[in-house]
């Protein structure tokens, strides 16, 4: 069966944009059809300045709404990265198969770099270096396939090329993974900048729709959404940036065409009011399941135990052949 593998950050709360861009697909198609592993990534938090009691209270939150969406860890495999070593144990391999100038062409690397530097900031080494660890992550598995969104695409072809490297120099030891673009259910971007896709860790989050964000919340954030200069309701996203999102939105979660549902309003308060509406009653079911959850703790970290162990399973035998075929002499 195909192996697949994907992960989720913990450096800010799930919103509206992660459920519908990639946590749906996980639900509904991806723990269907093939062996699936989910990850809360948490060792890739620790890049930039943390609170560590945040991070903790983070990984926790994003394995409980992973669980509310519908993940059936019958199905498939959920963990959190640092409860496995063989993450970290591969990673320092795969630093000693990548070359600097690669990691340093990395995007996201030179994007918060010089961000960093610009607010006098000293740049982590772990900022370069953490595309190795998400080669680990992704290969410590046999993972077959990798369904990620085009801002990851360059990370997992970097870990291609490490593992055709480490393959050609010590023996056949990795699967080289397939990047797949599953198509997306919505572009979801952030209600009061929607040039911008809605980011978990933006600081200003009155364009955010967080998944556990009272209903209330919701339809105020919606109904104060940005639109456009015109009148006309049309799906344009070049001409009406804010209502092609308010649509795509719309549509996501209602199953239509956000072409053919322009065709029915008037107004923008009319679209605005029944995307509040809709995005209420897509979150209401998960906020529920995840209360429930929450008041049964004892479950939750039994899934993340036993996930770990399943994982651990797994990545064990191939991080060990790694080591052997890399040099190092087995422990006694």
């Amino acid at each position: 069966m195909t192996r697949i593998f994907s992960g989720v950050k913990p450096t800010g709360h799930l919103t509206l944009g992660n459920y519908l861009g990639a946590v749906r697909r996980w639900v509904e198609v991806e723990q269907h059809r093939a062996e699936a592993l989910f990850s809360v990534v948490d060792l890739h938090a620790l890049t930039v300045e943390h609170d560590p009691a945040r991070v903790r209270r983070l990984s926790r939150q994003a394995a409980t709404l992973l669980l509310a969406a519908g993940l059936d860890p019958r199905r498939c495999t959920l963990f959190v990265q640092s409860h496995v070593d063989e993450h970290a144990r591969l990673s320092y391999l795969l630093e000693c198969t990548a070359y600097d100038g690669e990691l340093r062409r990395m995007i996201q690397y030179k994007e918060k770099g010089t961000l960093a530097r610009a607010a006098g900031q000293s740049v982590r080494v772990s900022l370069l270096t953490y595309p190795v660890l998400m080669a680990a992550d992704i290969l410590a598995y046999g993972t077959d396939e990798v369904p990620v969104g085009e801002d990851q695409a360059q990370h997992v072809e970097l870990t291609r090329d490490l593992a055709v490297r480490f393959n050609q120099r010590y023996g056949h030891t990795f699967t080289v993974p397939k990047v797949t673009r599953p198509a997306v259910a919505a572009r979801v971007r952030d209600l009061q900048d929607p040039t911008s896709k809605m980011g978990k860790s933006h600081e200003n989050g009155a364009g955010i729709v967080y998944l556990l964000d009272e209903p209330d919340v919701v339809r105020r954030k919606v109904l104060r959404a940005v639109t456009d200069s015109g009148r006309e309701v049309a799906y344009d996203r070049d001409a009406q940036p804010g209502v092609a999102n308010l649509l795509d939105v719309l549509a996501a979660c209602t199953g239509g065409d956000p072409e053919v549902l322009a065709g029915g309003y008037a107004s923008y308060g009319a679209l605005k009011k029944d995307t509040a509406e809709a995005v209420v009653e897509l979150l209401r079911p998960l906020r529920e399941r995840h209360a429930e959850l929450v008041a049964d703790p004892g479950y939750v970290e039994g899934v993340l135990r036993e996930g770990a162990e399943r994982a651990r399973a797994m990545a064990r035998p191939v991080v060990d052949r790694a080591y052997r075929a890399i040099g190092l002499l087995p422990a006694a």
